[in-house]
């Protein structure tokens, strides 16, 4: 370790000493976290920053849904926000819901169903949680994040509480300029209220049956790998999935991950990969889509952590 474990601040949470990461992420795969840090609440969390040293890394890791982690594991501190208290969704007086950070999007979706609030169902054809869509703007069906939030909470790195309005963070195609230093901590969603349960729960159960008939929802994946070249809207619009196919790449292999076969802008483990294989893989069909059709694409799945050195 880079760091004297034993000098961390003290915490209400838990803090673990070479923590395997690979558990905590959809492909199963990577190394170890130095230190992994589950706070227990917001203050818990603030009070860990404020006094965590300079030196020290911190990186934020949700549910890993769209993340590979290196096989040499994560730096310093990881921070990852579970359990009942950060997987809580409250509706607010009507048509607001406020989510936090470690809540699984398809739960947002439905608990904001069950109550009869409409415009969220989209949500559920969303691997991962909502804090983690922030960063991406994450969307499908038509619809994106930025459709529906209107405050965005988090800490920053000295611990101070930090809230920033829907037309504070410039959003973009699978893209915004959300502080870097700042952790999600829970999102305000604007809905439509008044609708009828049944029917949202409905729209919900399509979008579900939609994913599983048309991606790998059962193999261990990362969802959708790269970013389609051109926003929603644009004319003749090219999709990343059609260019990996032209370029040959469906089933495509290298050591243990694949490209899907159902659907070819997902890589999946096939059981033995290593975080290398996967991302040699993306880098591989980057370049024959390059080499085909003169498109860069770019990669949707964050890759962090350190390279393992053999």
């Amino acid at each position: 370790m880079s760091f004297d474990f034993d000098s961390l601040p003290s915490v209400r949470g838990k803090i673990l000493r070479d923590a395997p990461l690979a558990p905590y992420t959809w492909f199963r795969v990577g190394g170890a976290a130095d230190a992994l840090f589950l706070p227990a609440d917001e203050d818990d969390l603030a009070n860990f920053l404020k006094n965590l040293p300079d030196e020290v890394p911190a990186t934020v890791l949700g549910v890993g849904s769209n993340t590979i982690v290196r096989d040499g594991g994560i730096a310093g501190v990881t921070v990852r926000l579970m359990g009942r208290h950060w997987g809580s969704v409250d509706i607010l007086g009507g048509d607001a819901v406020r989510a936090r950070a470690g809540a699984l999007d398809l739960n947002v979706a439905k608990t904001a169903a069950k109550e009869g609030v409409a415009g969220l169902s989209f949500l559920s054809g969303i691997p991962g949680s909502i804090g983690g869509a922030v960063r991406t703007n994450a969307g499908c069906y038509g619809a994106e994040l930025r459709d529906v939030v209107t405050l965005v909470e988090g800490i920053d790195r000295q611990g101070k509480y930090v809230a920033m309005k829907r037309d504070e963070i410039e959003f973009s195609y699978r893209h915004t300029n959300f502080p870097d230093d700042v952790i999600v901590t829970a999102l305000l969603l604007q809905g439509e209220m008044g609708h009828d349960p049944e029917v949202l729960s409905e729209e919900i159960a399509a979008h579900q049956a939609r994913r599983a008939e048309t991606q790998p929802i059962k193999d261990k994946t990362g969802g959708s790998t790269f970013a389609n070249p051109d926003p929603p809207g644009t004319p003749d619009q090219r999709s990343s999935w059609k260019l990996v196919d032209a370029a040959g790449c469906r089933g495509l292999r290298v050591g243990g991950a694949q490209v899907s076969e159902k659907h070819c802008n997902f890589l999946i483990n096939t059981g033995e990969a290593t975080a290398a294989d996967i991302e040699a893989l993306g880098e591989l069909v980057r370049a024959r889509v390059l080499a085909h059709s003169g498109v860069d694409l770019r990669w949707e799945i964050r890759r962090i952590g350190r390279i393992q050195v053999s």
